[in-house]
């Protein structure tokens, strides 16, 4: 019997199995690296706009101390926090948005208690802006999370799954910007309760 006639399909079969399992190996780890590439791109668009509603924030407080005063913390805090965000983890900025939701929920209570501050064209569309922004944000989140979602539900399917394992790829952790963080910093005490506001009184 010549093996080297009869064998020559067998091994064709091997090497075309072999090939497709490297290609379809190859196919799921493009469409992991691309969830985690758009995931990593978006945070960076997170950050991009929690800098600029800090800078917009820290804008207001300068509109608004020519009618109040303010702590000169509130303006250190501010700085700290932009120069944290570039480089922040998700916890680090959770907290960071749970600080500038609370100092900017603090501003709009002042410019509630002066009429001068709500007459301002310059406050208003500062607040405006800060508002805009914050929905920039919400929006880059809804999409990091789904991204997210996509990546972990890979993860826990079959084959991808052991795809992930072999080249070392885990579970992301959602962006949750939630409620309880400002109560965790004591900025909301209960859900019927606005933002705590700071001492203030007239230049």
């Amino acid at each position: 019997m010549d093996l080297s006639v009869h064998g020559s399909p067998i091994i064709l079969i091997v090497l075309l199995l072999f090939l497709l399992s490297v290609f379809y190996f190859i196919s799921i780890y493009n469409q992991l690296h691309k969830l985690s590439n758009g995931a990593e791109s978006t945070l960076s668009q997170i950050r991009v706009a929690m800098k600029k509603r800090l800078d917009m924030i820290e804008q207001l407080v300068g509109s608004v101390k020519s009618f109040a005063q303010f702590e000169r913390g509130v303006l250190e805090n501010i700085s700290r926090m932009r120069a944290r965000v570039g480089i922040a983890d998700l916890s680090d900025l959770t907290r960071i948005e749970g600080e500038s939701k609370g100092i900017f929920g603090n501003l709009v209570a002042v410019a509630e208690d002066y009429p001068q501050l709500k007459t301002s064209d310059t406050v208003m569309m500062t607040m405006n802006a800060i508002e805009g922004m914050e929905d920039e944000i919400s929006r880059h989140r809804y999409t990091y999370n789904n991204i997210i979602q996509n990546f972990n539900t890979m993860l826990d399917s079959i084959p991808s799954k052991y795809v992930a394992s072999m080249v070392g790829l885990r579970k992301m952790d959602y962006l949750n910007f939630e409620e309880d963080e400002l109560r965790r910093l004591g900025y909301l005490t209960t859900k019927e309760e606005g933002p705590s506001r700071p001492e203030v009184g007239w230049d």
